[in-house]
């Protein structure tokens, strides 16, 4: 595996991270404020980014496997 450095691990905005994830902008405030999933986001004044790596590693925890 690369490692992940700024140009490989972008910042996605809360438009682009909801699109990556298939839901809406809205659902991810929700989820967000709520606190409903620990999806890590950073902070940056006012603004909210999702690192796609974390995007990435929260898809891969909360995938199930179908048993055999």
């Amino acid at each position: 595996m690369l490692p992940t450095t700024p140009q490989t691990d972008p910042l996605l905005g809360n438009r682009e991270a909801a699109a990556y994830l298939g839901v809406t902008p809205h659902t991810l405030d929700i989820w967000r404020a709520a606190r409903r999933y620990p999806i890590p986001y950073v902070k940056v004044g006012r603004l909210v980014r999702y690192r796609r790596s974390a995007l990435d590693a929260w898809l891969t925890a909360r995938t199930v496997a179908e048993p055999q």
